[in-house]
């Protein structure tokens, strides 16, 4: 057998020479289609990771192929040091649709990145130091933004991280109020605590810190890294609650699938002198034509109609499963967290083994992140996967 389309031999070499800081499951993907996910045998399966929350129009969406291929013959690289009619349109386009108040876009790579430049932007507008996050928030694992991270695990390997960082319970505004004072830089808040066990946010909460930090001088940053691009069943999970930060900070489905994220700015942050801050990669060409066809995919086959429709019919799908082991479920559209009374891991594994592949948030939450094209014959299989696993535990 060719040693690529070998298996075992794949996931043997990647256990041989990967970095190790990945928990590998032993399934081999070669190939993907919508809202399902092909192994090196030919197995099915429908895919509630979802590229974890990347994958949004789903696998191999063909208007993102013939994009890809049709900028990769023009240009594929061009730092910012010169104009660019494709990144200039696609900044554009995100400011148009962004929330009241945005001005400006900063392109870069990944959601780490983006709140990386949205806490640098922040100092640097207020001339503050202080930076308040969340109780379970995660916002990446770099140095600055695994500050903001809350988690024992993440952060306590590579202590001492900067200085500066409060966190204070989610979901809880008395605690912010005692929190925040003239020293606050920003408040940085998920709308859905993803990671941290798909925690939704009240409107009380959000609105209010958001009106805290107008009172105190400092910035409201979003971090929507997750929540992004219809998720939620709104473009942004913030328009659920009418909020207007200023600074929004996305990634994973902005690009189609290619690396890609941004730092939208508001008319509250000051103009950056050159030099401040950079990304080599960022705002390239590649990604910000598939980011234009992104948000072209999303209008044309009504992606955020979909996702809120399908979210809800997840969700009580979800609710009739009769499972002494279900706590709590908890989800906005297609965004949907089950907590149980046990280790989630047997079970994912388990639910690889029908078909079904999902995530873990924490050690005790299954995640679910499908794409947004996913089928209602679909949300009935995986759903009777979940409801077999958990009954027969």
């Amino acid at each position: 057998m060719d040693r690529i389309n070998d298996s075992v031999e794949t996931i043997n070499l990647e256990k041989q020479y990967s970095s190790g800081v990945y928990s590998k499951r032993d399934l081999m993907i070669v190939r993907g289609r919508g809202a399902l996910l092909f192994d090196s045998e030919g197995h099915e399966y429908i895919d509630l990771v979802g590229g974890q929350g990347i994958a949004i129009l789903g696998h191999s969406h063909p208007d993102i192929i013939q994009t890809i291929q049709d900028q990769s013959i023009n240009l594929i690289t061009c730092p910012e040091m010169f104009c660019n009619p494709i990144r200039a349109r696609y900044q554009e386009k995100l400011i148009e649709v962004a929330p009241n108040g945005m001005e400006r876009v900063f392109l870069c790579n990944s959601g780490t990145e983006a709140i990386e430049a949205a806490i640098k932007f922040s100092r640097l507008t207020t001339g503050r130091k202080e930076i308040i996050s969340a109780m379970r928030g995660f916002h990446g694992r770099t140095m600055g933004a695994l500050s903001a991270t809350w988690k024992k695990q993440f952060r306590q390997p590579f202590e001492p991280l900067l200085t500066g960082f409060k966190h204070v319970l989610y979901n809880q505004l008395d605690d912010l109020e005692k929190a925040i004072s003239k020293e606050t830089a920003a408040v940085i808040l998920e709308v859905v605590q993803g990671e941290g066990g798909v925690y939704p946010g009240t409107a009380k909460y959000l609105q209010g810190a958001q009106a805290l930090c107008r009172e105190n001088g400092a910035l409201f940053i979003i971090d929507e890294v997750q929540t992004g691009f219809g998720r939620t069943g709104k473009l942004f999970a913030l328009e659920h609650f009418n909020l207007e930060p200023d600074l929004l900070c996305l990634a994973k489905a902005i690009s189609g699938g290619l690396p890609g994220g941004a730092v939208l700015i508001g008319k509250n942050v000051k103009p950056f002198p050159p030099g401040a801050h950079g990304s080599t990669f960022g705002g390239n060409p590649l990604s910000c034509a598939a980011g234009l066809a992104t948000l072209d995919i999303i209008g044309k086959e009504s992606l955020i109609d979909h996702s809120a429709v399908q979210g809800a019919y997840l969700l009580s799908r979800l609710n009739e499963i009769d499972s002494n082991l279900i706590r709590e479920i908890r989800g906005l559209g297609l965004m949907v967290g089950i907590e149980i009374k046990q280790k989630v891991a047997p079970f994912i594994q388990q639910l690889q083994d029908k078909g079904v592949l999902v995530l873990s948030a924490g050690m005790t939450t299954i995640r679910l992140l499908p794409p947004l094209v996913i089928t209602r014959e679909q949300i009935d299989q995986a759903v009777t996967a979940i409801d077999e696993v958990l009954n027969n535990a």
